[in-house]
């Protein structure tokens, strides 16, 4: 699934009102009403909606299957690889970014993070059980200032 930095992935934007989100890819995974929203889709998205329905955040998860059903960004693999090997060859490409808790913000508005769940050698047969490279598990697309703000808590 390509990403739109800043502005989205595949059939989903930011501004767009839920009613038509779930008009292209159906209803989320769970029905309660709270957000994030997680729907069923290859590769899956995680929608969070503003107070009036409208998204605000679009994540893309990992899917483990390579090719199409991971995100991309202008031919390049951002998901299940080694998150050293993306970020290295987006900043061959003239993108710039900001390391972050879990990963890099980059500039042109979107994120690409772990939360190393998964291992190095899910990704790299040639990695041992300790290795501690960590693989992309998810992107978060949204302006870089949404994505780089502090917390409200």
């Amino acid at each position: 699934m390509e990403i739109i930095p800043g502005r989205g992935a595949g059939p989903v934007m930011i501004g767009d009102h839920r009613s038509r989100v779930e008009e292209r890819i159906g209803p989320p995974r769970d029905p309660l009403d709270r957000t994030p929203f997680v729907y069923a889709t290859t590769p899956p998205l995680v929608i969070t909606y503003a107070p009036d329905d409208t998204v605000e955040l679009v994540e893309v998860g990992h899917s483990g299957e390579g090719g199409e059903a991971e995100a991309s960004y202008e031919g390049i693999g951002l998901t299940h690889r080694l998150i050293d090997d993306v970020v290295a060859e987006l900043h061959a490409r003239g993108l710039t970014s900001t390391p972050c808790d879990i990963g890099h913000d980059f500039h042109a508005g979107f994120s690409v993070w772990s939360m190393r769940v998964l291992e190095a050698r899910e990704v790299d047969p040639t990695a041992g059980a300790d290795d501690p490279r960590c693989v992309v598990e998810g992107v978060s697309v949204a302006p870089y200032d949404y994505l780089v703000r502090p917390d409200d808590a």
